[in-house]
């Protein structure tokens, strides 16, 4: 890693406070960033970090404090200021517009041009040279977004964002919905650009990533200063407890279970998205995982078990009653629910309001001759709420404005609410914080020690390992090996996911 100490500040910024009416959002923050460097902007969701990047980026205005850029006084008034100043951002929801092309997403709203016409030549010119400085000279500038892959989009964001040479790059979750093998070029990409002297900020919820990536890192908690120093130097369990207050030990609560009678059993399903059939039986007081790359099949499989993706072959039996011909609606009266891993795009109404995402999977507890009584949809929204600890507005606040770990708790509460007895979790902690992480985790191990049944996808092989009983493995659309958890290792794991062999 490149040494900080040596290198120029490329930013300042001392004591930022930002009130939002009686709400202390940032309480005297301090961060700096130098020339060449990345650093990690750690904490939990509400912590502060989106709030002290609006600020820098010219979003928000700060009640108090002073920025510096590259040594000298730096004011925002708002993000165009910002960009010229050097200071881009790249957001954890792509900001593209899919239906254009990659030319005119890279230059839309920065069109050279000389009386009333655009000098196109110049401006594919210049994204030209901008993708070939990120080793991605293969992208198509006439290519629509939409027919891109998420590494691909992500790269035609970072060449939007640093085609003007941004000196500052802000990189919010940036490998949230990306495969290994696009991570991989990501990094290649924030190493060439820290080469090029770009300084940048990387916030992420996943902790082994910043340790490859990042030099230093700062961590706030409740608005505030908790803690950084050299990531090399740092161990996770100093980091969590930076950022929770708590030990590490505390992260994955578990009780002591035994695994019931047989509550799902999969017999050779195969759905028309999977390339294998598939079969596993789940016990009542059990959380089997399913582990695997993306695009293992895991999700596939649970799809189908929901009845989203129609069935070609095999079975799904519900406590012994066949259930294979039915619709996602059936599946839920026979008692499962479905965590989609595309939580905005389809696990969430965004627009709607927490009452009506609590209850709409369930609302016969509130009909009365043919009418809804929505006093009582409040009032169980209200109990949700208060149970599983979300922080909200109340119960009618669109869930769009909640945080990512809010959002996921909500989602959680409708299946906890439709009272079902066999949960399709599929990457339910993807893009949430450690503290909002824990307490998923806590309402998974609850919900086993009720007698219920959780199918569990994750790509992040220690929490499989941490709340499982048994965890399945999946390479390229094959169930591999069914073993409880004490057998694998985060090794073992990881070597059968990508090579396709259980030793």
């Amino acid at each position: 890693m490149t040494s900080s100490g040596s290198l120029s500040p490329a930013l300042e910024m001392r004591g930022i406070v930002k009130r939002f009416g009686a709400t202390e959002a940032l309480a005297g923050v301090d961060f700096s960033l130098a020339e060449g460097e990345v650093h990690a902007l750690l904490g939990e969701n509400g912590a502060g970090k989106s709030t002290l990047m609006k600020i820098l980026s010219g979003a928000l205005r700060a009640d108090g404090g002073e920025m510096r850029l590259a040594g000298k006084p730096y004011h925002p008034s708002d993000p165009r200021v910002g960009r010229r100043g050097g200071v881009a951002m790249i957001y954890q929801e792509l900001t593209l517009a899919s239906h254009l092309t990659v030319e005119e997403n890279i230059s839309l709203g920065r069109e050279p041009h000389r009386r009333g016409f655009l000098r196109r030549t110049d401006v594919r010119r210049k994204i030209r040279e901008t993708l070939d400085f990120l080793h991605h000279p293969e992208i198509d500038l006439d290519a629509k977004v939409a027919s891109l892959g998420m590494g691909a989009r992500q790269i035609v964001e970072i060449a939007r964002a640093i085609m003007d040479r941004s000196r500052i790059l802000v990189m919010d979750e940036p490998t949230s919905s990306l495969t290994r093998e696009d991570m991989d070029r990501l990094f290649q990409v924030i190493r060439k650009l820290r080469e090029d002297g770009v300084g940048i900020v990387y916030i992420s919820h996943f902790l082994e990533e910043v340790k490859e990536v990042a030099d230093r890192f700062t961590v706030l908690r409740d608005g505030r200063n908790s803690g950084g120093g050299r990531i090399a130097e740092t161990s996770f369990a100093d980091i969590i407890q930076l950022m929770v207050g708590g030990k590490m030990e505390a992260l994955f609560p578990r009780t002591i279970r035994t695994p019931g009678d047989v509550l799902l059993s999969v017999e050779e399903l195969k759905g028309g998205e999977m390339s294998r059939p598939v079969s596993f039986d789940l016990r009542r007081g059990e959380i089997l995982g399913l582990a695997g790359l993306v695009g293992s099949g895991r999700t596939e499989t649970l799809r189908t078990i929901f009845g989203l993706d129609p069935a070609e072959k095999g079975s799904v039996r519900f406590a012994g009653t066949s259930a294979l011909s039915g619709k996602p609606w059936t599946r839920i009266e026979a008692g499962v629910g479905l965590l989609s891993e595309d939580r905005q795009g389809e696990g969430l109404a965004l627009t709607c309001s927490l009452t009506d995402n609590m209850t709409l999977s369930r609302l016969r507890p509130y009909r009365r001759f043919g009418f809804l009584d929505d006093s009582r949809r409040r009032a169980a929204a209200a109990g949700w709420i208060d149970r599983l600890n979300i922080k909200a507005g109340g119960t009618e606040q669109a869930v769009e404005g909640l945080s990512g770990g809010n959002q996921q708790k909500v989602a959680l509460a409708r299946l906890l609410h439709q009272e079902a007895e066999v949960l399709l979790l599929d990457e339910p902690t993807r893009g949430i914080d450690v503290g909002s992480k824990t307490q998923i985790y806590g309402w998974m191990n609850r919900l086993a020690a009720e007698g219920k049944g959780l199918l569990f996808v994750s790509s992040y092989f220690p929490e499989l390992l941490g709340v499982c009983d048994r965890i399945a493995v999946f390479h390229r659309g094959m169930l591999l090996a069914v073993r409880p958890a004490a057998d694998w290792t985060e090794e073992h794991l990881l070597a059968a996911a990508t090579t396709g062999k259980a030793s």
